[in-house]
């Protein structure tokens, strides 16, 4: 499947998009259903699922682009991707922009972190210079073939330089060309609203409960000024703690009979991951007996 909607024309519309982390096609296509604006594809869980490591640069362009390429070719909604840094310097940029666009990406974040690059709700991040990260957006600009293929600059200096400095940062990726201006981890409400009257150019806002920055509404979010939320722990956090405790009571009773979790019958896996129109196939096609 490709999305016939273009992120750009409802940030056009100054439609707010709200958008669940995916990291596998069980999230992608259950978040498919829901009739979101947008998916996002977070590093984050790209990491975790496909390699079980942390989100430290440990992942490459090649396991990301190739996850982004099943996610938007199993998916109707439209996709936004984390890319990290572009993965390298400045022909690693190009090369991820053409990569993703090519994957079937609409949106494609890159951050200012050095690299190896950090999850940004954790300590210790670096950035690199605003001069630096500039030049990458615009390779990124110019490296993208579509007119709809968003560029998302983010910027991590709100935890080791200020907030000033990541407002500053973000103004001046919009000057260089980013689309949409994502600041990393406002530690308020009130921070949030500082970056909303500061920047004038499309703002993503990352939602991740229990990291560095509150929770707020999708309502205060826009009133303050952004125009996309992002929650990539919103599928990956709840599968874990439900992993966990179906495990748990397998191990503890012999049975998942009686588990507190609730659980897809098989019916509903079968229908989720196409099995019916295997089984139409099968009786177009295939002689039985």
């Amino acid at each position: 499947m490709t999305s016939t909607t273009r992120l750009k024309d409802l940030l056009g519309k100054g439609e707010f998009i709200l958008a669940p982390g995916v990291f596998e096609m069980f999230s992608a296509k259950v978040a498919d259903r829901i009739g979101f604006k947008a998916l996002y594809m977070t590093g984050y869980g790209v990491s975790g699922s496909h390699l079980g490591l942390a989100d430290a640069g440990l992942v490459t362009y090649r396991d990301m682009v190739e996850r982004a390429r099943t996610i938007a070719a199993g998916v109707s909604t439209p996709l936004i991707a984390d890319a990290d840094t572009g993965f390298g310097g400045l022909i690693n940029v190009r090369e991820t922009v053409r990569g993703y666009e090519a994957a079937g990406v609409q949106a494609i974040q890159i951050e200012d972190h050095e690299m190896p690059k950090k999850c940004g709700h954790t300590p210790n991040r670096r950035v690199i210079p605003t001069r630096e990260m500039c030049r990458k957006i615009e390779v990124a600009v110019n490296a993208r073939t579509r007119d709809d293929t968003l560029i998302i600059g983010r910027t991590d200096a709100r935890t080791g330089l200020g907030l000033d400095e990541a407002i500053e940062r973000g103004k001046a990726f919009a000057k260089a060309g980013a689309d949409v201006i994502f600041v990393e981890a406002p530690e308020s409400e009130d921070e949030f609203k500082r970056i909303g009257e500061a920047i004038e150019a499309p703002l993503l806002a990352n939602m991740v409960p229990t990291g560095k920055s509150p929770a707020v509404s999708a309502e205060k979010l826009e009133r303050f000024g952004f125009d996309i939320a992002i929650y990539p722990s919103a599928g990956m956090a709840v599968a874990c703690a439900a992993f966990e405790a179906n495990y748990r009571h397998l191990k503890e009773h012999g049975s998942t009979n009686g588990s507190p979790v609730p659980a897809y019958t098989m019916a509903q896996l079968h229908e989720l991951v196409g099995f019916p129109d295997v089984w139409e196939f099968e009786k177009r096609y295939v002689e039985v007996g």
